[in-house]
């Protein structure tokens, strides 16, 4: 079991493998998961991933980021870059609540910087239930997840149908 007071240090090397490599991927979140036995010591890694985000510009903050179905407020932007073979997707985004924050890197990690056919095809539940969350999270923050899942894949759906209109 790790101990509290080892979670400082052990951020800190996440912090570094960060800084050298870029984001986090799922997998190495998973990973991360899996070295930690205590689901205090997870939330509190999750919360770490959270305060590690991009802050988003206030004027993201808009009714059309807002994402429908979280008890938290919560916003996603996303960028499309059309430039190569198919549409790729990033996001950024903020919640008011630090436990979301994480929930929104975790999102992120899985989704962002893919390809919108990739993002459509990922599946989502069961992705996520390899972390085993829907076990430690209210029923409320579970579905604020699945809702923020929903609009990114609706997202990923609504630039495949751009793309074959043009």
């Amino acid at each position: 079991q790790v101990a509290a007071a080892a979670i400082p240090s052990y951020i800190h090397i996440m912090d570094t493998l960060n800084e050298t490599r870029g984001a986090f991927s799922f997998e190495e979140i998973l990973a991360d998961f899996e070295l930690l036995d205590d689901w205090e010591d997870r939330y509190r890694y999750v919360i770490e991933l959270g305060r590690k985000l991009a802050p988003l510009p206030e004027a993201k903050r808009t009714p059309a980021n807002k994402v429908q179905g979280c008890v938290s407020q919560v916003w996603l932007a996303t960028q499309v870059d059309e430039s190569g073979a198919a549409p790729r997707l990033t996001f950024i985004g903020d919640s008011d609540a630090h436990i979301v924050r994480g929930l929104i890197a975790i999102l992120f990690a899985l989704y962002s910087g893919k390809a919108a056919h990739d993002i459509v095809g990922i599946d989502a539940a069961q992705k996520l239930a390899q972390l085993h969350l829907k076990e430690h999270l209210t029923p409320q923050r579970s579905n604020g997840l699945m809702a923020m899942v929903k609009r990114i894949r609706s997202d990923a759906e609504t630039s495949l149908g751009a793309r074959t209109l043009h």
